[in-house]
């Protein structure tokens, strides 16, 4: 039978590669996440594709290049306490957990939250708290953090997650309306956020909540 031979999971990490990823501890992660257990059964055909998959709630997944190219932008070394802000059905926060200590990760989507913790239980990922609730309020009672990463769009970074990153810590949000963003890396300084550097363009769905916008 011949026919063009379906993606495998090495193809994601050329596509990594291919974007500008270098992180070798990243890339790592990357060959030993299987995506497949992270979108719904129905897209598992193309979880080694470079591409973002449907989810609930008319969301979609973050394409892994761009999910790669953002956690590069955190610049972690394995100690870090993070938090993300956008689960999803939490492909993006096992990768992080490989390379961080532990991460908080927070959704307004009780469902998305109740699968993506069967995504983790079966991957053997433990080193992650899920929340449900507000992103753009963060997770007070857990901070500070080391390092932040944001999965939706606002034109500023929401201040409860400034006030919540440590000094010297490194933030990840994409800039914008909603619908093209340029995603930007922060440092927190004792005078606030200093920008250090436009990751990528990119379209990301709102950061909706009570420093984000109204729903």
């Amino acid at each position: 039978m011949t026919g063009e031979a379906s993606p495998a999971p090495r193809d994601l990490v050329q596509a990594v590669l291919m974007a500008g990823v270098r992180d070798e501890r990243l890339l790592d992660a990357i060959r030993a996440t299987p995506r497949a257990g992270f979108v719904p059964a129905e897209y598992v055909a193309l979880a080694c594709e470079d591409r973002p998959v449907p989810i609930p709630h008319g969301q979609v997944t973050t394409q892994p290049s761009l999910s790669a190219k953002m956690i590069e932008g955190l610049e972690l070394t394995g100690n870090e306490h993070v938090l993300e802000v956008g689960t999803g059905l939490a492909f993006q926060t096992a990768l992080i957990a490989r390379l961080a200590a532990d991460v908080v990760s927070i959704e307004i989507w009780p469902d998305l939250v109740r699968q993506a913790r069967r995504n983790l239980s079966h991957q053997s990922v433990r080193n992650v708290e899920l929340r449900v609730g507000d992103g753009s309020c963060g997770v007070p009672d857990r901070a500070p953090y080391d390092a932040i990463i944001v999965s939706a769009a606002f034109p500023e970074v929401p201040l409860p997650l400034v006030e919540q990153l440590r000094l010297g810590g490194h933030l990840v949000q994409p800039i914008g309306p909603g619908g093209e963003e340029q995603v930007m890396s922060f440092r927190r300084t004792a005078s606030g956020l200093q920008h250090r550097q436009t990751l990528t363009w990119a379209r990301f769905v709102r950061l909706h909540g009570r420093y984000g916008f109204s729903s």
